[in-house]
């Protein structure tokens, strides 16, 4: 097994994040420093990471996480702002999550300890859907919605079709169901600029199979008797 893949299945950050800590130097086999992430590892090679020794996770975790507004979905922020992580026990502080959503959008968010899991999910051949409801500013027509069902192009970015309804109109303000298979970088929020909407809420309601049910704000929640477990239903 690849050393970034080792890492990745002991829960410790995504595959992708491992290379990057390899290329720093700061992976050791046994007591050597790592700096290929193509190197392969044994069971019975000892690795650390800043000298704090990893464990290869049997079981693979799921948690489904209600994200406040006002965090980021990142382990470390540069900009100093507050992150998932310091709302989560210090026991969960290394598990990876599942995609993302920008500081002002609120909703689920899935946690995993399995990095292959995580890069699972995201991938758009994979073909998990994501829900999401959205309380928009503006005038909104129902042929705008059927427009969206065909894939859109804004700026030179081609947007897959989005199945999209509109759920309830107020005086000045609707909610509209949006059912997306891929997420790009705040594709809801460019979309809904595009036929000028102002987003005043977004919340991300399910995730491929899992949705975010009864969850309270802020609360985190192991899913039990998941089938990723069985490696052979999603590999």
């Amino acid at each position: 097994m690849r050393i970034a893949k080792f890492i990745s299945h002991c829960g410790y950050c995504s595959r992708r994040d491992a290379e990057k800590l390899i290329i720093k130097s700061k992976v050791k086999i046994n007591s050597l420093i790592c700096n290929n992430p193509a190197t392969n590892v044994l069971i019975s090679d000892e690795i650390f990471i800043n000298n704090k020794k990893l464990k290869l996770q049997k079981n693979i975790k799921l948690w489904k996480f209600y994200k406040p507004t006002g965090v980021v979905t990142t382990s470390r922020d540069e900009k100093g702002r507050k992150t998932i992580y310091d709302l989560l026990p210090n026991s969960l502080s290394k598990i990876i999550s599942i995609g993302r959503l920008d500081i002002n959008s609120e909703g689920l968010i899935l946690l995993t300890n399995n990095g292959d899991l995580a890069r699972y999910f995201e991938l758009p051949k994979s073909q998990l859907k994501r829900v999401y409801k959205v309380k928009v500013q503006g005038n909104v027509e129902k042929k705008q919605l059927e427009f969206l069902r065909k894939g859109i192009k804004i700026q030179g970015i081609k947007y897959k079709p989005i199945k999209a309804k509109l759920e309830k109109k107020l005086n000045t303000n609707s909610w509209i169901y949006m059912e997306l298979i891929e997420g790009k970088n705040r594709e809801i929020r460019k979309i809904c600029a595009n036929f000028k909407w102002r987003v005043n809420k977004l919340i991300r309601i399910k995730y491929g199979e899992f949705g975010i049910g009864n969850l309270k704000y802020g609360e985190i929640q192991e899913i039990k008797n998941h089938i990723y477990n069985d490696k052979n239903s999603w590999r």
